[in-house]
């Protein structure tokens, strides 16, 4: 019994010798653990908590993750300093988020990790504001706190160059109308061939029947160009983003020219409630501005064809809201009286 007693011992101490020689070759073998799958990230990324009251707007994860992927792409480290994303972060906020008092590039950095692909080292001192489990940004700034994608993430996204266009596509596509595609993605860094990646999820009749309504004319400046029988850079708007619940109908649509169409989702105009144009404080140039924009200020949108397709109001208010870079400029009294 003594011998096979000490043969017993001697074998359970191999196994886990045996154990420890595997987990510290690979980390990532763990007992009862798998290594996360494409598929899995492409889902957890499609499922991120996005905070939400109401129909505002709020990009901050979308942003930091795409800030992130272009990050990653380009090799650079994979944790990110929260002093570097307080920058980076405000600065996309400001230029593609809503119109807000004040913006916290702090919550989506801590709140992330909640997801399932994102981490947080030289947090454990952190310390919580006192009405939430979130972190205080002086103290991220303080503990030197930085965040990335999880390493697993982190590798296979710089293994796979397909997958995070994909992801960065897909990111997109939830969270912002086209027209913003390729300036975000210039933003942040990430080198995308948009043509061939861009997948339509709406109703494919929305296009035809927008432009119908407003007899296949800009609702701003009125360019009809064709080339043979097809309208050539004219474009149906949601004014309400698909993306933000926007439905594809008439009322939620405007006939624009690619130009005034990017400029209204940019937010360098808006509606008035009586349909007046109406132009951001913000908008400025040299060539063009004065001919393409601020010309239309304060004049009335081109009417379409039925009164029932007329923008509605609910609609116009959230673009005003969550879209238009206010303040607006005063009307001219010569737009007035035209």
């Amino acid at each position: 019994m003594a011998v096979a007693d000490c043969l017993n011992k001697y074998h359970n101490v191999c196994v886990l010798n045996m154990s420890s020689v595997l987990s510290w070759n690979n980390p990532l073998t763990v007992v009862g653990r798998r290594d996360m799958e494409p598929e899995q990230l492409k889902q957890k990324v499609r499922t991120i908590t996005v905070w939400r009251r109401g129909a505002q707007r709020a990009p901050h994860k979308p942003l930091l993750l795409l800030y992130a992927l272009g990050k990653c792409v380009r090799g650079e480290p994979r944790e990110i300093p929260y002093a570097e994303v307080d920058q980076q972060l405000r600065e996309l906020l400001i230029e593609f988020g809503p119109e807000r008092k004040s913006c916290h590039p702090e919550y989506p950095f801590w709140r992330l990790q909640n997801d399932g692909i994102w981490e947080l080292s030289h947090a454990d001192n952190v310390e919580r504001r006192r009405s939430s489990t979130d972190a205080k940004k002086s103290e991220l700034l303080k503990h030197g706190v930085k965040g990335g994608f999880l390493t697993e993430v982190y590798d296979m996204l710089r293994s796979d160059p397909k997958l995070a266009t994909g992801l960065a596509i897909e990111i997109l596509s939830r969270h912002f109308p086209m027209t913003l595609y390729g300036d975000i993605l210039q933003a942040v860094g990430l080198d995308v061939q948009l043509e061939q990646t861009l997948r339509r999820r709406r109703d494919p009749n929305f296009r035809t029947r927008v432009l119908r309504a407003y007899e296949y004319r800009c609702a701003v400046c009125g360019y009809d160009i064709r080339l043979g029988n097809r309208e050539v850079a004219l474009e149906a708007a949601h004014i309400k983003w698909h993306q933000a619940g926007g439905p594809d109908v008439e009322s939620n649509g405007l006939a624009l020219c690619a130009l005034h169409h990017k400029l209204f989702d940019r937010g360098a105009f808006t509606l008035s409630p009586h349909f007046l144009i109406s132009v951001s404080q913000f908008v400025h140039g040299t060539q063009g501005v004065s001919e393409w924009l601020l010309a239309f200020n304060g004049r009335l949108l081109r009417q379409p064809q039925c009164r029932e397709y007329l923008p509605d109001e609910v609609y116009m208010k959230w673009h005003g809201r969550e879209v238009f870079r206010g303040p607006a400029r005063g009307f001219p009294t010569t737009a007035l009286n035209a």
